[in-house]
């Protein structure tokens, strides 16, 4: 595991999703530890308060706490208000959250909910911070995908998966998705001082997917448990990313193992990735003009 050097982060605001367990509550207590001072994004208001304490007690400093359910469009557009009113600086984005259900759920805008919560979610509030991150540059857009992407497939006729459901399917779609935008951001953004690096966290033991497990889920879980990474290592690549000083002029790569890994064919495609963007922008009522400087 990497040193964590105690005021490697000092003056820097991380914003981070999901912030409240799991990668993202371990990412969290290792920023704060450096002396990033940090803005957490939690779904319940009790349990996004509890972590930022923890935050606290661990030795952390300054912890802004945000409650919002990021699976609503709406509150991904009045949580982006928030920020920009209350946190004068970002320097940092880790697009943490995201979730597995093994049947098809609908969120409030009607669209199918791993879809929504893993992409566009990220996609959208990226997007709405954007101009504050070029603001406070140079900064960092991190995304956490997984390498269940491999065998991901955007399927432009059936993104919201109308047609049939699996969960698997829809998830490794959504974690595809997560490297297509963060390339393309990456290539949006070149002529600024704003890098996009998505990573792969490695198989951690957390309540992923607990909420709606399939059976495999339920089965096999329990069994590998022993064998997966504790919060604490599957938050280090991201640790890595949103920290690394050599990595400062990094942009449009995939870690894992806090390394840059080739990631899966069909991610270097550059028209899927511009397709993808402009129907997210849709989806999402933004404009898909270029994002630059």
């Amino acid at each position: 595991m990497q040193q964590i050097h105690r005021e490697a982060m000092a003056g820097r605001t991380v914003l981070i999703s999901g912030g409240t367990a799991g990668i993202g509550r371990a990412t969290a207590l290792g920023l704060a530890a450096m002396g990033a001072h940090l803005a957490i994004i939690g779904r319940d208001r009790g349990r996004t308060d509890h972590a930022a304490r923890e935050i606290r007690a661990a030795g952390g400093g300054q912890v802004d706490v945000f409650v919002a359910d990021l699976s609503s469009q709406a509150q991904v557009r009045h949580l982006a208000d928030e920020l920009l009113h209350n946190v004068p600086r970002i320097h940092v984005l880790i697009n943490n959250v995201g979730g597995y259900w093994n049947t098809r759920h609908l969120t409030a805008d009607r669209l199918e909910r791993t879809f929504a919560l893993n992409h566009l979610a990220a996609f959208l509030l990226t997007n709405l911070l954007l101009d504050r991150l070029r603001q406070n540059g140079p900064s960092r857009v991190v995304t956490v995908s997984s390498n269940a992407h491999a065998t991901g497939r955007i399927d432009f006729d059936d993104l919201q998966c109308e047609r049939s459901y699996s969960g698997t399917r829809a998830y490794n779609q959504s974690k595809l998705a997560n490297i297509l935008f963060t390339y393309e951001l990456a290539r949006r953004l070149q002529a600024t001082s704003v890098t996009a690096n998505a990573l792969h966290p490695g198989v951690t033991s957390t309540t992923f997917g607990a909420e709606d497990p399939s059976r495999a889920q339920r089965l096999f879980v329990p069994l590998m448990r022993p064998f997966m990474k504790t919060p604490a290592r599957g938050a280090v690549t991201s640790i890595h990313l949103a920290s690394a000083p050599d990595l400062a002029q990094v942009t449009g790569q995939y870690f894992t193992n806090s390394k840059p890994k080739r990631s899966s064919k069909r991610s270097y495609d550059e028209a899927a990735a511009a397709r993808l963007w402009r129907v997210s922008a849709d989806l999402v009522g933004l404009s898909a003009a270029p994002t630059t400087a």
